[in-house]
């Protein structure tokens, strides 16, 4: 039942009221039309619930622009939303084409810095969110008193005598609701063993972030990924006003996990009317790791909120660890994540509720 005008209203209430359901919320297919921009097709998101949000469906069914009640909920970079056509795959030119957003995949075959393994060059965060869409259907239906809208696609890596592995990926969102999901089904359509690293570069920027917001998680511990981000660790969750010449700082979560492995992650700004977050949900099982990355610059203000199931060091690295992930022949991983809104100082305190428990019930089983 959606929840609009702080009523729960049902399907034949809303319906009487209407003569199109678009009256109250939907989906619809935009391409963008100016500069770098120009044929990106998206497709934008109205809850009904003041939450709003677009999919790049030429930009590997990522998404960019979010609001709540007119607050943007992420960091917007100078790039734009740039056409695919401008990827620049070599060393760090992926920051040409990196919008910010609300969430950005990082992988499918690689992620994190770039580097040289096994005799291959691989730039920053891999090619995912530069690759289009395929076999997209947009649309929405009732599904008793919910009004559901959805947008979902294929998204192919694959290269002759290397990979070939397909993501299915659905987005998708209620009436009334100030939250998404994504649902992400990775396969490898190939005959051998292939390398998969995947991030979801989670942006939160200003208002979400100022002066005074924190990141509220079940961090049992936190490792600094290097000396920079070593300097000032104790601030880790707390975040400041814009800093002249910051240097960006990366840590690495262990997160304590509910039973069935969810965690729940937000940056909250409780300054800014009666409260406003941004949080994120998913599972510890598919998702092993959890990054911050913490900028603080002038322009460049923003913390990344990333769920993964490796680090950012780079492939190499990664696979002389040991754990470089591989998808097998025919084999498929599943991911669901939850983005969504909290409203004021009530949800808020909810979640560092639900975030105290998960860190009692972690430091037990530590124990």
């Amino acid at each position: 039942m959606a929840q609009l005008f702080g009523l729960n209203r049902n399907r034949q209430f809303l319906l009487e009221r209407v003569g199109n359901a678009s009256q109250l919320g939907g989906v619809r297919l935009i391409t963008l039309a100016d500069g770098a921009e120009k044929g990106v097709s998206a497709a934008d998101f109205r809850t009904g619930a003041g939450f709003n949000f677009t999919v790049l469906i030429s930009r590997g069914l990522d998404i960019s622009w979010a609001e709540f009640c007119g607050r943007s909920l992420c960091w917007h970079s100078p790039t734009g939303q740039t056409h695919p056509s401008y990827y620049e795959p070599e060393g760090l030119a992926w920051l040409r084409s990196f919008y910010g957003g609300l969430c950005v995949t990082c992988g499918l075959t690689y992620a994190g810095a770039p580097c040289e393994d096994q005799g291959k060059a691989l730039g920053l965060h891999g090619r995912v969110s530069n690759i289009p869409a395929s076999q997209v259907s947009v649309g929405q239906e009732w599904q008793g008193d919910n009004l559901i809208f959805w947008v979902e696609g294929k998204l192919a890596e694959a290269i002759v005598f290397g990979e070939n592995i397909c993501l299915t990926r659905r987005v998708s969102a209620r009436l009334g609701e100030p939250r998404l999901w994504i649902e992400d089904t990775a396969e490898n359509l190939g005959y051998s063993s292939t390398e998969h690293m995947i991030l979801y570069h989670i942006n939160a920027g200003f208002p979400v972030v100022d002066d005074g917001s924190e990141l509220v998680a079940p961090t049992l511990e936190a490792t600094p990924r290097d000396a920079e981000a070593a300097t000032g660790a104790e601030e880790l969750a707390r975040f400041s006003a814009p800093v002249p010449n910051y240097r960006e700082k990366v840590y690495y979560h262990k997160m304590a996990c509910a039973e069935g492995g969810e965690v729940r992650a937000a940056i909250v700004n409780r300054a800014l009317d009666s409260g406003l977050g941004l949080y994120v949900s998913y599972n510890c099982r598919e998702l092993p790791r959890f990054i911050e990355w913490k900028m603080m610059g002038q322009g460049t203000y923003v913390v990344g909120m990333e769920p993964a199931n490796c680090l950012v060091e780079g492939r190499d690295k990664e696979r002389a660890r040991g754990a470089l992930q591989f998808l097998e022949p025919g084999e498929k991983r599943r991911y669901r994540l939850e983005l969504g809104v909290l409203r004021g100082a009530d949800e808020i305190e909810a979640h560092e509720r639900w975030v105290a428990d998960a860190l009692a019930a972690g430091k037990k089983t530590k124990g």
